[in-house]
């Protein structure tokens, strides 16, 4: 077997709609197409013994043990590659079950679907899970050894890639609120919800996190000095730069006890406490200034008590924990060395800060602190002796977390919603040691030794005794106060013929309204006024960058067949949802063969509206009605028919429908009918002679409607809405050049030949047309491209496009001439390869009263050439 394409979808696409996360491999059985597992020699003993967890596989059967058993029976490998790819995951600790394996029109070729956490782990999945199949088909076998280093990288690239504790917190809240959230390719900052309405964070840092609030609470001096000032019982303290200032700084806080710390230390780095000789302090000093970027060093009283944090955030208490430094228990028979690597056993330990609890690790601190106790490495402690590691008590360091909050007393509640406002952060850590945090501070000596900017969230969210505290609801109840829109209005456009047109007509509609409109089309990404990037953008990385411009207020988004294969929508779901139509076109591309799979392709936009959204399906294209049994959301139709049946049965139910009638375009609701504007008055449909065009404006005004834009907006739009080749250009572009006209459409589909012709059809005068055709279609498309071209034309000039993709020159011509002799053999026509000397020609020859219509590949190229002669 081999692996010939992987591509990683990140929204809904093509597989899956609700579920977005999925890797698509494209997986060549080779020798092994016509060979099921049971065929395979030791197949299924070598796999079962490599991965006895696979019998937890219900597969199709729907219970335990039910891929197995299709294992034993005979499936083909590609199925099989499909549940490995997902088993290897599980295993490196990554919960995924969702997979679809699915042959394609080339032989022994198959499309292997299976989801993922980590797309990076996902991918190496897919790869490890097809080395390891033919290892076992080839060998019999798969070393145990490569297996653990599979899970082990596996493990590797989710820990290098997966957010934070405290990030995660937020983000799960936020999915369970269904807010967007996307991660920004700059200084690790997360996106909450989309365009004007979005939220960002950085950690635990958000976008109103006060700057000069952050640079307090890093100045510790500075911070006590402001709390101290404001009657906050502070630790009694001051700063030294030398070590000749030590002693009496030492005396000056009353003598030892003392703790030792960087001015502008962070994560308990630095710190040394109950300090009692000057040969500690000496070396504590040495520990700080080297921790500290001023080499400056606080020196304070010490104070008897536990280390508690207390969470603030916007202005309240939200979860306490008293933290409890690293530390091991004697149970009369191991050493400390020992007791300490059957704590970092424990499955919820790790490096860093991943998981719950992190790792105790052994360094010339922790055999300080166990020297001071009158302990070393090989020390058996006694039977609930305990033996501390570290003196400070971060999580970081080893540390545990007792949660607190149902035990804190109001007045110190009171003290650190205080402490959090004077220094001016919206989220804060303060850092309390008290004896007893059930007691005011002043009654026990208690004291605020810290505010911490950015804290951690791990020991409220995860503690290691206690209850878990929501704290993420907390922070997304401050970004998004009292339901707060996180999103933005969000129109998704596709459909095989008209998508451009019919995003720069909504977006025009809405721009009427005054709000600041972004879309993307296949000539750019537009913000407001404003080209912000010129090119082909119908994917989800342009509408993307659409949905974190946090100046765009509604975005329209075309939507085309490609990005949706290739990486799936860029939204996890839209308001409004419109599929124009579906056509013959690019199939046998992207493993799409039938008009029946593009219809399923571009359904992914439909379904992908939510319950209370419209879903805008065109009722006299057949195969975009049928979307309405698939949706979840509304469904409004659009029709050049108002006697459709669909839209006369959808009326009786007291449906919406937007209708051409009596020469008007109307929008109908059960018994009542409100009239937009006549078509002749709307410059878009070319007065009125371009039935395509109306087609794509009953769609855009519909999904205005449906959205809340007024009637007169949308009329005001669809008057001033040209498609000139300023606004929409290569689309229906029409040039008065005196004695004829020519027209510019960017038409190369059968389906766009037509519709054009549908307007060509109404002109009085010779028609001359200048085709071509992709290369990438198929002959039968080709073909078809010159009979419509006989049909519609009264001279036909054959071009081929610059980019032959994949096609001999000539070749693609030879087809539409072959198609054109086949409609007409009497038919005037010639072939000019070169598209612009073929323009030249059919602009040269063309007399009064013609029309010129060129379908060019450069739209620009053909559009200036035009212009030079005005």
């Amino acid at each position: 077997m081999r692996i010939l394409k992987t591509q990683t979808l990140r929204g809904p696409n093509y597989w899956s709609i609700r579920r977005t996360k999925l890797i698509a491999m494209r997986l060549d059985l080779e020798e092994l197409t016509e060979k099921t597992s049971d065929q395979i020699p030791g197949f299924y003993d070598g796999l079962v013994q490599l991965l006895p967890s696979v019998i937890e596989h219900y597969c199709s059967r729907g219970h335990r043990g039910g891929f197995l058993e299709r294992v034993k029976e005979g499936t083909l490998m590609g199925h099989i590659v499909e549940h490995i790819a997902l088993e290897l995951q599980e295993l490196a600790g990554m919960p995924v079950g969702f997979g679809r394996t699915r042959e394609t029109a080339e032989q022994g070729v198959f499309n292997v679907v299976y989801e993922y956490v980590e797309e990076q782990a996902g991918r190496y999945a897919g790869r490890a899970a097809v080395r390891l199949c033919n290892s076992i088909v080839q060998a019999g076998t798969y070393s145990q050894a490569e297996l653990e280093q599979d899970i082990a990288d596996l493990k590797d690239l989710y820990a290098n890639t997966a957010l934070g504790p405290s990030t995660e917190t937020i983000v799960k809240e936020a999915d369970a609120r269904k807010i967007p959230w996307t991660l920004l390719r700059a200084r690790a900052m997360l996106q909450l919800g989309y365009g004007a309405n979005q939220k960002r964070i950085q950690a635990t840092l958000t976008e109103s996190s006060s700057i000069l609030g952050v640079e307090l609470a890093c100045d510790k001096e500075g911070t006590k000095t402001i709390l101290g000032d404001a009657g906050i019982p502070v630790p009694q303290g001051t700063v030294v730069q030398y070590l000749d200032e030590l002693e009496q700084a030492i005396d000056t806080v009353g003598g030892y006890p003392i703790v030792i710390k960087p001015l502008d230390g962070n994560h308990g780095r630095g710190i040394t406490i109950d300090i009692n000789s000057w040969r500690e302090a000496e070396l504590a000093y040495d520990l700080a200034s080297e921790a500290s970027k001023t080499r400056s060093v606080i020196v304070e009283r010490y104070y008897n008590g536990s280390d508690h944090r207390i969470l603030v955030v916007n202005g309240q208490v939200i979860a306490v924990a008293e933290r409890i430094p690293a530390h091991v228990i004697g149970n009369e028979k191991s050493t400390i060395e020992e007791l300490i690597a059957a704590t970092n056993r424990d499955p919820d330990r790790g490096v860093g800060h991943d998981n719950i609890l992190t790792q105790i690790t052994v360094d010339q601190t922790s055999l300080a602190v166990l020297q001071k106790q009158g302990y070393d490495l090989k020390t058996i402690l006694p039977q609930g002796t305990t033996a501390y590691l570290r003196a400070t008590a971060n999580l970081s360091t080893g540390g545990i977390a007792i949660d607190r909050t149902d035990d804190i007393h109001p007045e110190n509640i009171w003290l650190a919603e205080r402490a959090a406002k004077i220094i001016g952060l919206d989220i804060a850590g303060i850092d309390v040691v008290t004896p007893d945090i059930t007691k005011p501070l002043r009654e026990v000596d208690g004291v605020i030794v810290e505010v911490n900017a950015a804290p951690g969230f791990r020991m409220h969210a995860a503690p290691s005794v206690g209850l878990p505290r929501n704290v993420g609801a907390a922070v997304l109840d401050m970004l998004f106060p009292a339901n707060a829109p996180s999103r933005i209005p969000i129109i998704a456009i596709t459909g095989t013929n008209g998508k451009t047109t019919t995003t720069r007509m909504t977006a025009h509609i809405y721009r009427q309204t005054g709000k600041v409109v972004g879309y993307t089309s296949t000539d750019g990404v537009y913000i407001g006024d404003y080209l912000a990037e010129k090119g082909d953008n119908t994917g989800p990385y342009s509408a993307g960058m659409i949905l974190k411009d946090p100046t765009v207020e509604v975005a329209v988004l075309e939507s085309a067949r490609g990005g949706i294969l290739r990486s799936g929508l860029a939204f996890d779901r839209c308001d409004i949802g419109i599929v124009l139509n579906v056509a013959a076109d690019h199939l046998g591309l992207g493993d799409i063969n039938t008009i029946e799979q593009m219809a399923r392709v571009k359904g992914v936009v439909a379904e992908t509206v939510k319950p209370d959204g419209y879903a805008i399906l065109n009722a006299d294209d057949p195969l975009v009605a049928a979307m309405a049994q698939q949706v979840s959301s509304k469904v409004a139709y659009f029709s050049m028919n108002p006697d459709n049946p669909i839209i006369i049965d959808h009326l009786r139910r007291n449906g919406m429908a937007a209708v051409y009638e009596d020469g008007y375009l109307s929008i109908l609701e059960g018994n009542w009918t409100l009239r937009i504007e006549k078509a002749v008055k709307c410059p878009a449909t070319m007065g009125g002679m371009a039935p395509f065009m109306i087609a794509n404006a009953l769609a855009a005004c519909l999904a205005a409607f449906c959205q809340g834009v007024n009637i007169e907006t949308i009329r005001r739009g669809i008057r001033t809405f040209n498609p000139s080749a300023e606004q929409t250009p290569g689309r229906m572009n029409l040039f008065d050049l005196g004695e004829y006209h020519v027209l510019v459409d960017y038409a190369h589909n059968p389906h766009s030949y037509e519709a054009v012709g549908s307007f060509v059809s109404n002109w009085e005068g010779t028609k001359i047309g200048v085709v071509g055709g992709p290369g990438d279609r198929r002959d039968e498309d080709l073909i078809l491209l010159g009979k419509i071209a006989a049909r519609v034309f009264d001279r036909i000039i054959i071009k081929e496009d610059d980019d032959k993709r994949g096609r001999k020159p000539g070749e693609a011509a030879n087809l539409i001439a072959k198609g054109i002799f086949q409609e007409n053999s009497q038919a005037n026509y010639e072939t000019i390869l070169d598209e612009v000397t073929a323009i030249e020609t059919g602009l040269n020859d063309a007399q009064a009263g013609n029309l010129v219509v060129i379908f060019p590949e450069s739209v620009t190229r053909a559009i200036a050439d035009i212009k030079k002669r005005i």
